[in-house]
């Protein structure tokens, strides 16, 4: 910076120190610019305008203030005393500060996450900087501006916890779905919750995923649905489709809260994807879902789609993904009386048997599939 402007500086720091000077609020700002302007500020202009900083921060307007912290926040030449005047006003000019990149510790930022200020936590949330913990702080406050911040800030990668947090109030409020849905750093599987939001392309690496975790730890599988329960299903779907819906949910181990959900999703798929799940064949599931007798049920194009959609998936696959959608857990595997040997019967003298073959790519294929779903979805 030339002398001139480095001794004017100096001069006003003195001045307005001593209380000789009533500086006008553009001054400030103004000299911030002429420091910001230079590649490498010499440390003495950089004193001399953090002294002067120091003295008027806490007397200029609101507005100077922000516009001062928005400028300084994240640079790196920043004098000290400019940022801890700054921070030390709080309100609007401190919520600027940590908006534009203040240098925060680890410590600082979980603070600012749960700050009674909720214009400082949400100052915080577009951060790239962000970690784990302070993201589940501010995903743990329930606000729903702070929520789509967060997820909006495709910087920060968010930890299964709040992952799961937000799904769960997607369930509930259909607008968390784009932004979830935007992120390319979750995985397809891991978004399944949403498939009823999801377009063709995310919907079939959805379905690949499940079914590539379903193949590494299969769930148990199910009878299918018997032809008297299933005509129970057909009559009831004709005069109370929430008994019907109940029944189906039931039997899936699913109960009400899978019932409310088959009964929200008016597009149907829910429904055709539970009937899949129950084992029951396409043909009697569209029977099931016309006997509904609703919108989707006197559209042509709908049951097109649904059919399309109970071939896609075995039941196995289907079971898993109704049950992330309504948010129930899966129901527990019966326990079996059957006998698991210790040992392999080729191992042991007193059985002879076929030693088992390695089955080394199977796994490292499914793998490959997991990794390929992902940057897919």
């Amino acid at each position: 910076m030339p002398s001139r402007i480095s001794a004017e500086l100096a001069h006003l720091a003195r001045l307005a120190r001593d209380g000789g000077l009533d500086l006008s609020q553009v001054s400030l700002r103004v000299k911030a610019d002429l420091l910001m302007s230079t590649p490498h500020p010499a440390p003495d202009d950089l004193a001399a305008f953090g002294e002067m900083a120091a003295t008027l921060v806490p007397s200029i307007d609101e507005a100077t203030a922000v516009i001062l912290a928005r400028k300084i926040a994240g640079w790196r030449h920043a004098p000290a005393q400019a940022l801890m005047a700054l921070r030390a006003r709080g309100g609007a000019a401190l919520a600027a500060l940590i908006h534009h990149g203040l240098p925060l510790t680890p410590a600082e930022m979980e603070d600012f996450a749960g700050h009674s200020d909720i214009a400082l936590a949400a100052a915080l949330a577009s951060r790239p900087d962000l970690s784990a913990t302070a993201i589940l702080i501010l995903i743990e406050r329930a606000d729903r501006a702070i929520d789509f911040a967060v997820m909006a800030n495709m910087a920060a990668t968010l930890p299964r916890a709040s992952l799961d947090l937000l799904l769960s109030r997607a369930r509930a409020d259909a607008g968390y779905a784009p932004p979830l849905l935007a992120r390319r750093d979750l995985a397809s599987s891991d978004l399944a919750p949403l498939f009823l939001f999801a377009g063709a392309d995310r919907r079939m690496a959805m379905l690949d995923s499940l079914a590539a975790l379903d193949s590494l730890g299969p769930a148990e599988r199910r009878p299918p649905v018997s032809r008297e329960a299933f005509a129970d299903w057909l009559a009831l779907a004709a005069q109370d489709r929430d008994s019907a819906f109940l029944a189906l949910a039931t039997h899936l181990g699913g109960g009400p809260t899978l019932a409310a959900a088959i009964a929200t999703d008016h597009a149907r798929d829910l429904a055709a994807l539970s009937l899949a799940a129950a084992g029951a064949s396409v043909e009697d599931a569209t029977r099931f879902l016309i006997r509904l007798g609703d919108e989707a049920a006197h559209s042509v194009e709908r049951i097109f789609a649904v059919v399309a959609l109970m071939r896609s998936v075995r039941p196995s696959v289907a079971l898993r993904l109704v049950m992330q959608v309504s948010g129930t857990p899966m129901p527990a595997a019966a326990r079996r009386g059957q006998h698991q040997p210790a040992m392999d019967p080729s191992g042991t003298p007193a059985r002879t048997g076929t030693a088992r073959g390695e089955t080394v790519g199977t796994a490292g294929d499914i793998l490959r599939k997991l990794g390929l779903k992902r940057d897919q979805g």
